[in-house]
């Protein structure tokens, strides 16, 4: 269970077989949010993860960590840490990243800062001015852009980067969203929760950063990911057509 925050901001970071980069993640993540809160959520990591994380945490109480019993995709080990999060009264904003170095620590303060400046999401983006993915293939960045394009067209939304995972989130917005009635657990997600918020109303914004490749371990990405991510935008598409002619059959003519 996680200690009492000592700050408003948590950094919320799924971990599944990343004993290889976690205790380097935690200590550059509080390097340059030294006030921050880590929650590490892992999915019962075979490679020790979770008990590496545990030292972490009875080192520091800037550091907690949530175990899950399987790993159960991306979605829900991210649905688990926000709950988490927001049992905590002061918590005021929330981070989502990955724990690979992929999403740059460095990136951190300036995702804070422009929640500070009175967004209410804040989408690291590969995509805008700015942003970049240093050492990708063509064919990399080609299938990452069209997913992001095609989401973007299906669910008819502004943003560059719909399928990054790295986030800044108020409290509130995120307090707004049933986290519970989540369709993706891979990432999908992420699609999925821009979307949401979108529909809330929310502004959001997108803040350039540099996407690397992962420093050490395995990346999880796999066809049948992209697949369900995919087949998620479709029904988030089907599922507005469907509100909206239902209302339109109640609406008086």
């Amino acid at each position: 269970m996680a200690h009492n925050a000592v700050t408003g901001t948590w950094i919320v970071v799924p971990t599944y077989n990343e004993r290889d980069n976690v205790a380097a993640f935690v200590d550059a993540v509080l390097e340059v949010v030294p006030d921050g809160q880590v929650l590490i959520v892992d999915d019962n990591s075979p490679d020790g993860t979770g008990m590496l994380a545990d030292a972490l945490a009875a080192a520091d109480q800037r550091v907690s960590v949530l175990h899950r019993e399987e790993k159960a995709g991306l979605g829900a080990a991210y649905r688990a840490g926000f709950v988490e999060a927001l049992r905590h009264p002061d918590c005021m904003r929330i981070v989502q990243m990955d724990c690979d170095f992929s999403h740059a620590p460095q990136d951190l303060p300036r995702l804070v800062q422009a929640l500070d400046a009175g967004n209410q999401l804040v989408l690291g983006s590969r995509y805008v001015s700015g942003g970049s993915t240093p050492g990708w293939s063509l064919r990399r960045r080609l299938i990452s852009r069209a997913g992001s394009l095609v989401a973007r067209g299906v669910l008819l939304l502004p943003y560059h980067d719909l399928t990054g995972g790295f986030k800044a989130w108020r409290r509130e917005t995120l307090a707004a969203i049933d986290l519970e009635s989540g369709y993706a657990q891979g990432y999908g997600f992420q699609v999925e929760m821009t979307w949401l918020a979108h529909r809330l109303g929310a502004r959001i914004t997108e803040v350039p950063i540099t996407f690397r490749d992962r420093v050490a371990g395995t990346s999880k990405m796999s066809g049948a990911i992209a697949l369900e991510a995919l087949l998620m935008v479709i029904r988030l598409r089907a599922s507005t057509i469907g509100r909206r002619k239902a209302s339109a059959r109640r609406s008086p003519t």
